[in-house]
């Protein structure tokens, strides 16, 4: 069996982390396989008065993908939730997991729907969903594109079910 990292890569607020619990949730019961969550936050200090810049997560990578090779030799797969914001973090990532199959997911949302997230959780400096947004690396070639806005996270997660082996 071929071991797939799934990066979710999209702006802070896109509904990432739910979507990963309900993928990771659908792959074991569909798939009897396990995958394990690796996400920028568990690696993040954030605090809702500071801004998070690309320098503060590069700063981080590294240690998040030797995490995502560590869960990857250990489990059946891994989905990465992010928010890459520059060509050298997606190449150290995508450098970091060169042997396995990289299946890519832009997770999006409407810009409304990314602020009033964003103001609910209210652990964010104001404005980041939207400069993530802005920012987000990369714009295009995506395996697939999935909107939090439009569908569930139990509907998005089935759709990134069809990237994996079964």
């Amino acid at each position: 069996m071929e071991k797939r990292i799934v990066l979710l890569n999209g702006p802070s607020s896109s509904g990432k982390s739910t979507l990963s619990g309900a993928l990771k949730a659908l792959i074991a019961r569909e798939l009897s396989r396990t995958y394990e969550v690796v996400s920028v936050d568990d690696f993040m200090k954030t605090d809702p008065m500071e801004t998070i810049y690309e320098d503060d997560v590069y700063e981080i990578s590294g240690d998040l993908c030797a995490r995502v090779r560590e869960a990857a030799e250990a489990c059946d797969g891994v989905i990465v939730d992010h928010v890459i914001t520059s060509e050298r973090i997606f190449l150290q990532l995508r450098e970091a997991v060169r042997a396995y199959r990289l299946c890519t997911v832009h997770v999006t949302c409407a810009p409304e729907i990314l602020a009033r997230r964003e103001r609910e959780r209210g652990d964010r400096c104001p404005g980041s969903a939207a400069s993530s947004a802005e920012y987000l690396y990369p714009k295009e070639g995506y395996d697939l594109t999935v909107d939090t806005g439009i569908r569930t996270p139990e509907e998005n997660a089935r759709i990134i079910l069809g990237l994996l082996p079964e």
